[in-house]
Parts: structure tokens; C-alpha cells; sequence
């Protein structure tokens, strides 16, 4: 019996090892993501983050990559806090956040860890836990679900 969640229709999506997503709870349309079947959990770029009352965090994030324009500001609750080891092998303790990611026209919930991605080549990477609900990578494609608008796509490379 496989493991992986099967939706209604039965299939599962293919997606590219690069693809456009979005993250409605947090107010972002459209982010480029990096799928990353060797992470577990899924990573969003983020700064300035902030404990709150009642185990919530506020923190900004930039949607783009290699730029800091339309950043904005969430606030919500704090699922988790793990240990988390880097792809450089350093340990670092994360804020874990559950949000909706939408990928592929399919929403899926995922346990999404806050860390500064400022150096890293995609914003947010979508891990294994996030891509076994539905999902089955195509490491030789990207951009399988189809590509943002044009002016999202210049948005992004910082010529807005």
C-alpha cells in the first residue's frame, strides 16, 4: 500500500524541480520554490522575526529572489520549534509555522520553518512532507504547472 495520499481523481501532479506557488494564508501570490525532495520540511525566507504573546510570531519575508522589494509583514500562530540540520551540516533551532501552499493548482497544509534564505538562490524550498501529498518531482523540468505572468516573472528578477 503506498504511502503517498492520493486525491479524489486518483492522480498524482508532476511538477518541476523549479515551480511558481503561492501562499494564501500568508498573503503572498505567487513565490518561485525550489522542490527539494531531500528536505523534509518545507523553508520560507524570513526576517525580522519576533516572539509574540500566546506562541504567535510576526516576521517579514520577500516574495523575490535577489531583491528585498514588496516585503510584507505576517503574524500568525507557532506550531512548532525543531532542530533543524542545514544542507552545510550546521544545526540551527527553527520556528515551525503550518500554512497553505498552492502549487500546481492543488492547496496542500505544510509545516514550514522560518529561516533567513537571504543567500540562497529560492526564496522558499517545498520539502518531502508538503510533496508526498500529491506530488512526484520531474528533476529534468521546471515550471511544469506553467509559468507567473510576465510582470510577476520581472518582478522577480528585479526589473519591476
Amino acid at each position: 500500500m503506498s504511502r503517498t495520499p492520493r486525491f479524489p481523481d486518483g492522480g498524482l501532479v508532476v511538477a518541476g524541480w523549479r515551480e511558481w506557488a503561492g501562499l494564501p494564508d500568508l498573503g503572498v501570490p505567487w513565490i518561485k520554490v525550489k522542490l527539494d525532495t531531500g528536505a523534509r520540511t518545507s523553508a520560507l525566507h524570513a526576517f525580522d522575526l519576533e516572539e509574540l504573546p500566546d506562541d504567535r510570531v510576526r516576521f517579514s519575508l520577500h516574495p523575490w529572489q535577489d531583491t528585498d522589494a514588496d516585503a510584507s509583514t505576517v503574524e500568525c500562530p507557532v506550531h512548532d520549534r525543531r532542530t533543524v540540520r542545514s544542507s552545510t551540516g550546521h544545526t540551527q533551532e527553527r520556528i515551525v509555522v503550518r500554512t497553505s501552499i498552492t502549487l500546481a493548482g492543488r492547496v496542500v497544509e505544510s509545516e514550514v520553518t522560518l529561516s533567513n534564505r537571504d543567500q540562497m538562490g529560492f526564496r522558499m524550498l517545498i520539502g518531502r512532507e508538503a510533496l508526498r501529498q500529491g506530488f512526484l518531482v520531474d528533476p529534468a523540468r521546471s515550471f511544469m504547472a506553467g509559468r507567473a505572468p510576465k510582470e510577476i516573472r520581472r518582478r522577480n528578477r528585479g526589473r519591476a
